[in-house]
């Protein structure tokens, strides 16, 4: 006890950190959603739980929290799969593979905003990359206006956040992979174990630590994609790239309802925060020893 007493200074400016940048902000914002500031008058006036109740019916806020949700599964799906495929085959040390690696991990240094205008122009439906290719190969009826079509809009764009973060997430699982003892794979092998029965018995229940932090960086990840929907598609065609940050964002500072803004932000804290305990008690890492 009188060790952790003795620690308490060193911590001290850690903890005055996260008090002035996390828990001050957040207590603010939900003073705020119960008022009606509109972000730039001197006054305001308490509202109590009005702007929950008006932002749940919001038929707007509905839209967006559903695309941040199919946004949301796109992209962890596509991430987990596609990172955890290219660290399998990658993962060996070669200077081949860390070549292979490096390239992968290039879109991760890119900013948000340079990676939606780079794919803005790969999905230009008339002179963009990706439908000159199709029509190339013979396959033209696949064209499409990839941001303009509101049936598949949401997931164009949540495409290209999942290839801009494959990278960071291959390294997680790559770090994973080298960290299982060789004994254990080949002790699997001399037992007679497939390449499929290696994977699922053995190296699986050993990733699940690096698949718990890569589908939750994902989740978080893919709720801050602010930057990239904004650039690409600012939230439409007709809501249906709306997702729950640009809404926070139009209703702070386009339509002038701070107050309801926050309200959304108190929502999107909570659901996050939900999700992230729902996906660490999934993929609980003490089943490593089951």
């Amino acid at each position: 006890m009188k060790k952790r007493v003795r620690l308490l200074p060193f911590l001290a400016p850690g903890l005055a950190l996260y008090l002035v940048l996390f828990v001050y902000p957040t207590l603010t914002g939900f003073y705020y959603s119960l008022t009606d500031w509109d972000g730039l008058s001197p006054s305001y006036r308490f509202v109590g739980l009005d702007n929950y109740v008006s932002t749940a019916k919001d038929i707007v806020f509905k839209k967006s929290l559903v695309n941040n949700l199919k946004f949301m599964l796109t992209v962890v799906l596509v991430q987990t799969v596609m990172s955890l495929l290219l660290a399998l085959r990658l993962a060996k040390q070669s200077k081949r593979n860390i070549a292979f690696r490096a390239l992968f991990f290039v879109p991760t240094i890119l900013s948000s905003v340079s990676v939606g205008f780079i794919w803005t122009f790969v999905y230009d439906p008339s002179l963009g990359l990706l439908n000159g290719m199709l029509k190339s190969v013979g396959l033209e009826a696949w064209t499409q206006n990839w941001l303009g079509n509101a049936d598949i809009a949401i997931l164009s764009v949540a495409a290209v956040q999942a290839w801009a973060h494959i990278g960071q997430m291959m390294i997680l699982f790559v770090a994973g992979i080298q960290a299982i003892p060789n004994e254990l794979i080949e002790s699997a092998r001399l037992d007679g174990a497939n390449p499929f029965q290696l994977f699922v018995r053995v190296m699986w229940p050993l990733l699940a630590p690096a698949a718990a932090i890569v589908v939750s960086y994902s989740t978080i990840q893919s709720f801050k994609a602010f930057d990239l929907v904004f650039t690409m598609t600012g939230g439409g065609p007709n809501y249906s790239t709306e997702i729950l940050s640009t809404y926070i964002y139009n209703s702070a500072f386009m339509n002038y309802t701070f107050g309801k803004a926050s309200t959304a932000s108190i929502y999107f804290l909570v659901l996050i925060s939900l999700i992230t305990v729902l996906q660490f008690r999934a993929l609980r890492t003490d089943r490593v020893s089951d």
